[in-house]
């Protein structure tokens, strides 16, 4: 098939590569976000220019002269791996057998922009991939394929995505295309009444309350590692809480009961959380040397 690969950053690039690599099918045009000043070059868009492909960077979707383009191309599908900006259907359906998308959860659960921090923050236990035929609303349209990722104990939003999410999505995005290329892919209708949608995980979103039981303070820290960052204060001052672990110990919540060469143990209303780094004015570091730079002691409280 002739193919448009419409996407950005990293895993753009790996779905580029991939289908390159792959050798089956021809990508006619590339399609990425505009330039930013003062940032570096796209990482599709650097690699797809180094392999003597055409790429294009429209600011909108939205415009008749954007559409004239795509179909130029004439494709027969539009591969789009990591798009943000909105895209109508005008356009997606420009190519022969339309548009297909990447979206890092099991449809028509999570919609949204921060598919993969909520179900960890929300202590689900599994949660997946779709490969999605996009229409003019959010993460709606109808499912071609899903795969199924178990969220362990200890998963982190890097950890989830780098470790199975990226990967998986690359070899998704490959077995989409060919049951394309086969014919009467699988175009499952969600249910419009089924299902959640949650917004951008933000700052206000993961601030430490350290009144709420282990298991939420956890969930919370983890589903912000690495982005955006689950955060208490300590002297006014914010912190920023990356690695952590569940731990034994009792007190006041947001009291820290113990700090060794292993973290800080901090209570909660049912036990304690060990920190193990964080990121403060002095930048991303071990919690114990935090500590003996700020004047974090035993007793001290966090979050006031």
């Amino acid at each position: 098939m002739r193919l448009i690969v419409h996407g950005q950053q990293a895993y753009g690039k790996s779905v580029l590569e991939a289908i390159l690599d792959k050798g089956v099918d021809e990508v006619v045009a590339v399609y990425c976000a505009p330039d930013k000043e003062g940032r570096p070059l796209d990482p599709l868009k650097e690699f797809a220019l180094e392999k003597g492909l055409p790429v294009f960077q429209p600011e909108s979707y939205k415009a008749p002269e954007v559409w004239d383009e795509l179909a130029s191309h004439e494709s027969d599908l539009c591969v789009m791996a990591y798009v943000l900006l909105f895209v109508p259907e005008e356009a997606l359906n420009v190519p022969k057998c339309g548009s297909i998308q990447y979206h890092p959860s099991l449809l028509p659960w999570h919609k949204g922009p921060s598919s993969i921090n909520w179900p960890i923050i929300m202590g689900r236990k599994k949660t997946g991939l779709s490969i999605f035929w996009p229409d003019n609303s959010l993460d709606t349209g109808p499912i071609l394929l899903q795969k199924e990722v178990d969220i362990g104990p200890d998963d982190t939003l890097g950890s989830i995505y780098f470790d199975s999410l990226y990967p998986l999505g690359v070899d998704a995005m490959l077995e989409s295309i060919e049951l394309v290329r086969d014919g009467n892919p699988p175009r499952e209708v969600q249910d419009p009444q089924d299902g959640s949608y949650e917004g951008w995980c933000r700052k206000d979103d993961v601030q430490i309350d350290w009144s709420k039981s282990s298991d939420e303070v956890y969930n919370l820290i983890r589903g912000a590692n690495p982005q955006p960052g689950a955060w208490t204060t300590f002297n006014g001052q914010e912190v920023k809480v990356f690695d952590s672990r569940k731990a034994d110990g009792i007190g006041e919540p947001g009291n820290v009961i113990s700090i060794d060469g292993e973290g800080a143990v901090v209570a909660t209303a049912d036990g304690a959380i060990r920190i193990i780094k964080v990121r403060a004015d002095a930048g991303k570091l071990p919690v114990h040397e935090y500590a003996a730079s700020a004047g974090l002691d035993v007793g001290a409280k966090l979050g006031s």
